[in-house]
């Protein structure tokens, strides 16, 4: 039997339109894994063979088109979503290196063995999220708990379809990057933390929205609790079997919670502490 491919060697990985639809990924045959954050020396690799946009600078909006004209016709539907991606500018969130691929559908390293993920599986991810019962009816996802800020390209993101961003990063190296990234971009409503992203933040919750980018065994206590009534939670875990992560998505209800559970995924570990 020959070994499933990894989507990220494809040009697109394709995700359920609603995770309400999906089938739990422990009753599929060798699931295929989706990389957001994929190895190192892979993003290098896939990063030195794409081309770079013709005729085009990055910062010009058509170059940003291209993209989300790619995602619409992969099955992304928030409009939302779609112009957020249009207005933030992905280059600007990877080394100058690299700028020349921030509009194809791969993921980026930006150091300390972290990469920013894809723009499918962010748009997804997001998309996912104006899913949940308070984002429906409110039309923007309200105060959001973003755990793992990385570059800080997703925040950007966030900031665009939220009332406010809650974002903590353990990394100082990677925190201090997201806060001069997003300071140049004069993004309104967000507030960067350096800290243990396991916890979360108390202080701002109840949240309607949680979003991470990191996996662990189960989902912290910490996020279940901060999680407004209403709330929709999105993050990978551990697979019932053991084998691998799944994303798993809760939303909070007046009786309690309920788990959702989407495609295999492949994030890298949730961590506790600073470093």
């Amino acid at each position: 039997m020959n070994k499933p491919k990894d989507p990220t060697d494809r040009p697109s990985a394709r995700f359920p339109a609603s995770l309400h639809q999906a089938k739990p990924a422990a009753a599929k045959a060798r699931p295929e894994l989706l990389r957001p954050q994929r190895l190192l020396h892979e993003a290098a690799r896939d990063a030195r063979l794409l081309s770079t946009p013709s005729g085009l600078g990055l910062d010009n909006p058509a170059v940003r088109e291209r993209m989300v004209q790619r995602l619409r016709g992969e099955g992304v539907r928030s409009e939302p979503v779609l112009q957020a991606m249009l207005r933030v500018p992905r280059h600007r969130f990877v080394d100058s290196a690299l700028a020349a691929q921030a509009y194809e559908d791969t993921s980026l390293p930006i150091g300390l063995g972290q990469t920013i993920s894809k723009p499918s599986v962010v748009a997804r991810m997001l998309e996912w999220l104006f899913l949940g019962e308070s984002a429906r009816g409110h039309g923007h996802l309200g105060r959001v708990l973003e755990i793992g800020t990385g570059c800080g390209y997703q925040t950007a993101l966030l900031a665009e379809v939220a009332q406010q961003v809650v974002s903590i990063e353990r990394l100082r190296a990677l925190h201090d990057v997201a806060v001069r990234q997003l300071a140049g971009l004069q993004t309104p409503r967000c507030e960067l933390l350096y800290g243990d992203g396991m916890l979360g933040h108390p202080l701002r919750a109840p949240y309607d929205s949680i979003v991470a980018a990191a996996g662990g065994e189960d989902l912290p206590q910490a996020w279940l609790q901060q999680l407004a009534v209403g709330g929709r939670l999105i993050a990978p875990a551990r697979a019932a079997d053991g084998r691998g992560q799944v994303l798993v998505v809760v939303d909070r209800t007046p009786q309690g919670f309920r788990r959702t559970l989407g495609e295999a995924v492949q994030f890298v570990p949730l961590k506790s502490g600073i470093s």
